[in-house]
Formats: structure tokens, sequence, C-alpha cells
């Protein structure tokens, strides 16, 4: 079984690092910044989960990274990609096997990566379920509250690639990370394949819908990356706020019928989509896979229908 613990960061070069770090921080991440460099965190012990540099010319995403459980799995995937083991001169220093992805994103894979310590993550008090018994309802007698802290995104979920070439492309990320199909996507026939939301093969563990999501747009673009936030009420309350910021929202609120998360999609000041997400499917091995007409890849439980 492949050891590959989670996606853990995405990267870009941003032309305008100022503008891009107070986003970051309305977007709800912990921000810092070294040099050329912005790192963003979540409350989770990660030390980034988002990296931007400088840009030497126009904005562009450079790459993303897996986590390896094990120095041999790295071992492995660097001899399969014909590319060096190096030492990581970034917060956590660990391993690092770079990579490039047939449309030439950078693809890496770490290990031994120092954790920060986790950040208090903001809280919100119980749900009112309709279903509970009233002296078990752990709200009685108490107003909703909330609790505020520096930082409401907990970790990063998962990267949406526009790929040249989607059989190319898959048979790449499946032999390397050992991506498993969680739903593919065909328009008309089973036999017109668009693309696929593919999970972590972790055996008997749960692990989230996708963690990549490859679309055969017949071009290489980045489509969007996701963040789960600490709770439902706080996609409702970020929505409000980057609105009131002047912010360009991309779509929502909704809930995907696909993966089920609830989403707000948002435009960066460099033109990049970033997505905050909560309450998605989380499946393991036995789930198999499945295929999917493209009419429910854009279908919503509730919310806008279809991507603008």
């Amino acid at each position: 079984m492949p050891e590959i613990r989670d996606l853990t960061y995405v990267r870009f070069e941003i032309e305008d690092l100022d503008k891009q770090a107070q986003f970051l921080t309305d977007f709800g991440f912990e921000v810092s910044r070294k040099g050329d460099r912005l790192f963003a965190r979540g409350y989770d012990s990660a030390p980034y989960i988002y990296i931007a540099e400088q840009a030497k010319g126009p904005a562009r995403f450079q790459g993303m990274g897996f986590e390896a459980l094990t120095q041999s799995e790295l071992e492995r995937i660097a001899a399969i990609g014909h590319v060096p083991i190096e030492e990581i001169d970034l917060p956590g220093g660990g391993l690092r096997a770079r990579m490039v992805d047939p449309d030439g994103n950078e693809v890496d894979i770490v290990y031994g990566v120092s954790q920060a310590s986790k950040l208090p993550p903001p809280s919100r008090s119980p749900i009112n379920q309709e279903n509970q018994e009233r002296r078990a309802n752990p709200r009685l007698g108490q107003r909703v509250s909330f609790t505020e802290a520096s930082c409401s995104i907990k970790r990063l979920g998962h990267c949406v690639l526009n790929v040249t070439d989607f059989r190319i492309s898959e048979a790449w990320y499946k032999e390397r990370i050992g991506f498993i199909t969680s739903d593919e996507i065909y328009i008309g026939t089973e036999d017109k394949t668009l693309g696929a939301f593919m999970r972590l093969d972790r055996g008997e563990e749960y692990v989230d819908h996708h963690t990549l999501f490859l679309v055969g747009a017949g071009h290489s673009e980045f489509n969007h990356a996701a963040f789960e936030v600490c709770h439902w009420d706080y996609i409702m309350q970020s929505h409000d706020f980057l609105a009131q910021q002047g912010y360009e929202q991309r779509w929502g609120v909704g809930k995907h019928v696909l993966g089920s998360q609830v989403f707000d999609y948002w435009k960066d000041p460099a033109g990049f989509t970033l997505e905050h997400f909560t309450d998605g499917d989380l499946f393991n091995r036995s789930f198999g896979s499945h295929k999917q007409p493209f009419e429910n890849l854009l279908a919503v439980h509730w919310g806008p229908e279809g991507a603008p």
C-alpha cells in the first residue's frame, strides 16, 4: 500500500506579496513572511499549507507537496522519477524529492518535516439537533456562542488541476502517489471521460472523497485549491466578511453532490481561486470507484447551480 499521508501544501509565484498577505489573512490563515516568501498555515500542526514566492514575471501556480509516511516511500517515488532527494530550506526542514508532472507542475514528496505547535481553533456551541432528546441536548439554557482565534482554517483538503491529457496525468499520479478513483466523470457516454476525483489509498483508513481532481481540459491550468475550515457557521461568517472587503466571489455558498462539501469559492488578488469547505464525505478502500455523468459534477444539494 502506498504510504502517502496527505496533500500538504500548494505553491505560487505572486507579484504583490503585500496584497496577497492581506487576502490570506482575511481568508482565515495565519500568515508569516520571510524575505520574498509568504507562508500561510492552518491551526493543525503543519508549519505551512500555502507558500507564495515573489514572482519574477506574471503570477503562476508552481506546484504542490505530498507528505510521505516513511523515508523509504520518499526514496521509492524519487527512484520512479529519477530525481534527487534534497534537504528542505523551509520552516520545519525535512527532505524532499521534486518531480515535474506531464504538464510542468512541480510535485514534491516530503518527509521528516518538523511539525509546529497546533493553534487553538475557533469553536461554536453545539448544534441543537432536531432528533436529540431534550434532556440530552448540550445546549439547554445556552445561547449560541462563538470563540474567535487567529486562524480559522484547519488544513489543505484538495487541489484541482486542468490537464492536457487526462489519462496520461492520471497514470502519472496514480503510479507515484497511489491514488484511487472515487468518481470518474464522463460526458454523454461512459467512454468519453472528462476527468476524475481521486482519493488517497490508506486501506481501511477513511480519507477525503478527493485529494486531487484532474480535469481533461486539453490545456494545463490551475483550477483551485480547497481549505477545510473550522465549522459551518464560519463559512457564512467568512462569506459576509470577504464580500464586505470587496473580494470577488466565484461560486457559493452551496453543497456539492459529489464529495458533499459545503463550499464557497473566492478569487485572490492574483486571480487564483481558493475554496473554503466543510462537511465533506470520507471513504476508505471499500467504497470502490464509480462513474458519474457530467451533470453530477456541477450538481448541488442546495445553492447556486453550475460553476462560473
